[in-house]
């Protein structure tokens, strides 16, 4: 790790200052399930927890990267209801999921446990009371950024593998992600211009080719999920150009992808940007996700109608 100073931004403060801004208790009652276990590694158990509305669910489920600067954390659930408070009044059903942390494991880790935990969701879908077609993903930060390999670099699963968990498509319906690292090759710490700024983030000690295969905007093709961008105008850690670049790379392979820069905004958001983001998520998940028509079948873009 280079012997350099290490310290990181972290998921679980972001989900205060979100849930904060949302205000407040959710106006309808939510289901807590905690604890699930999405996969194991080490010998121990990789975790989500669930929240779903007790009357009205929709059947489509988010998934909710926990996640900044790759560094992933546990804290009590119910700290985090109101932050989906938008989401779950909207009859979605929300996942919180938590991979392996930096500086433990690397981002090439969290990715392959988040990819796991799309995996499970799907193949335990009845049981988890989700519609296994109608799967989105969002996150903030690191959160956005493995929000988008979700999108990009997903497959339909193991054909061969003896674990059928394995053998379930990773794909996802839709994606949302706010001021997301796209392109890791220039922040990473072997960078020959890197700004001094990403020393913090020990997830970021990758080589080049390293760098390069972990970075959505390189693994953008037609069959990737469509995107919400979410960028700060103002964001000097991230800046909105790591969005216009995908926006714009997903828009030329003719996947839907929108683009919503909040001008005066930085590298977190807060007040009526925050609540004009919140809406514009729950929007694009709205269009995204609907129910299949009757008689089509019920699955992602690219994938099986069975997963």
């Amino acid at each position: 790790m280079h012997g350099r100073h290490r310290s990181w931004w972290t998921g679980p403060a972001a989900v205060v200052v979100l849930a904060a801004a949302c205000g407040g208790a959710p106006g309808g009652e939510v289901t807590i399930t905690p604890d699930i276990v999405y996969g194991h590694k080490h010998g121990l158990a990789m975790t989500c927890d669930l929240f779903r509305p007790t009357t009205g669910a929709n059947g489509a489920v988010l998934l909710f990267m926990v996640s900044g600067g790759w560094y992933s954390a546990w804290m009590p659930p119910e700290q985090a209801l109101s932050m989906f408070k938008p989401l779950t009044d909207r009859g979605y059903t929300v996942i919180a999921v938590r991979h392996g942390s930096s500086p433990k494991f690397t981002i090439p880790e969290a990715v392959d446990d988040v990819r796991q935990a799309v995996r499970h969701v799907r193949h335990h879908a009845a049981r988890l009371g989700v519609d296994p077609g109608r799967i989105g993903v969002f996150g903030m930060s690191a959160g956005g950024h493995l929000s988008l390999m979700l999108a990009t670099t997903a497959d339909d699963g193991d054909e061969a593998a003896a674990d059928p968990v394995l053998r379930t498509s990773g794909r996802v319906r839709a994606v949302c992600a706010w001021v997301a690292p796209t392109d890791l090759r220039g922040v990473a710490w072997s960078a020959p211009d890197h700004h001094p700024q990403y020393d913090r983030f020990p997830a970021l000690d990758l080589d080049q080719a390293e760098a390069a295969r972990m970075s959505p905007l390189l693994a953008v093709s037609a069959d990737d999920a469509p995107a919400l961008l979410i960028a700060g105008g103002k964001d000097e850690l991230v800046p909105a150009d790591h969005s216009r670049r995908i926006h714009e790379a997903l828009k030329a392979q003719g996947v839907d992808s929108r683009l919503l820069v909040m001008e005066n905004a930085g590298h977190g958001f807060r007040g009526d940007d925050l609540i004009s983001a919140m809406a514009a998520m729950v929007a694009w998940f709205d269009t995204q996700l609907t129910p299949p028509q009757e008689g089509a079948p019920s699955g992602a873009p690219g994938q099986p109608a069975t997963p």
